[in-house]
């Protein structure tokens, strides 16, 4: 857009779109329809928190309420559901930079959230590809997952994550591993089954286990963010040099 045109459709990015514009316009954060499906979705997976919260109070639940808001899941989807409303409902320009960093690290939580729900969690004999859930479980390990990677691949973006970026995602995961085991240590329960050492296996399983989990979340992490600036690619090119930057006067979207 130059700078004798009216300033017409979405606030420009910041940093500025160079590439692509027309096709960077059109999915950028400000678009009404992309607002609105962030906010509509937000109150979905709130929604499905909320039936959950109610469920885990019912005679015979198989969780209670301390039990429940100690799952991975929750946290992840209580913290997506806000974000994603306070996307739709505010600009990105009056959002800080790094938004997209915790966007980001959002999409590494819920997609592992769907991975792990499928391999270690869910019932013997359910398909990975069933949506025949109860319906707080199919928000929450389905429909989250997906909406939030589409959002990562699709949606316009231009500020572009580091190399440490996706070492600085792996900061909660190994923060939750410490919390389930010192919970689980004082009163006998443990958030998931693989991470119970009560169970067949002992610690030994539990740390192949944990393992696994971590390697699969360093490998899913860097999957995410490579993405994530591949797509800023896509909006801004290649990052400018310093000398470029010390030189740049202000380009508007």
């Amino acid at each position: 857009m130059s700078r004798r045109e009216p300033a017409v459709g979405p606030e420009p990015a910041l940093p500025p779109i160079r590439k692509n514009t027309p096709a960077n316009r059109a999915l950028h954060p400000d678009r009404p329809w992309i607002r609105t499906v962030r906010i509509l979705v937000g109150l979905f997976v709130l929604a499905a928190l909320v039936q959950k919260t109610f469920d885990a109070t019912l005679p015979g639940n198989d969780v209670d309420i301390p039990q429940l808001y100690s799952e991975f899941t929750i946290h992840g989807n209580l913290v997506l559901g806000l974000v994603l409303i306070v996307s739709g409902v505010r600009q990105r320009s009056r959002l800080p930079l790094w938004w997209d960093h915790l966007f980001g690290a959002l999409v590494l939580y819920l997609v592992m959230t769907g991975i792990i729900y499928v391999v270690l969690v869910a019932p013997p004999g359910e398909p990975w590809w069933s949506w025949d859930l109860y319906w707080p479980q199919m928000v929450h390990h389905r429909l989250a997952p997906l909406v939030t990677a589409l959002d990562w691949l699709l949606v316009t973006r231009t500020v572009r994550g580091t190399w440490w970026r996706p070492l600085a995602w792996l900061g909660y995961p190994v923060a939750f591993l410490a919390f389930s085991w010192i919970r689980g240590g004082l009163d006998g329960w443990y958030v998931y089954d693989f991470l119970d050492p009560t169970l067949d296996g002992g610690w030994a399983g539990v740390f192949v286990a944990t393992a696994q989990v971590l390697v699969a979340f360093l490998v899913v992490s860097a999957i995410v963010h490579a993405a994530g600036n591949a797509r800023v690619a896509l909006a801004a090119g290649r990052p400018a040099r310093p000398e470029s930057i010390r030189g740049t006067t202000g380009v508007a979207a």
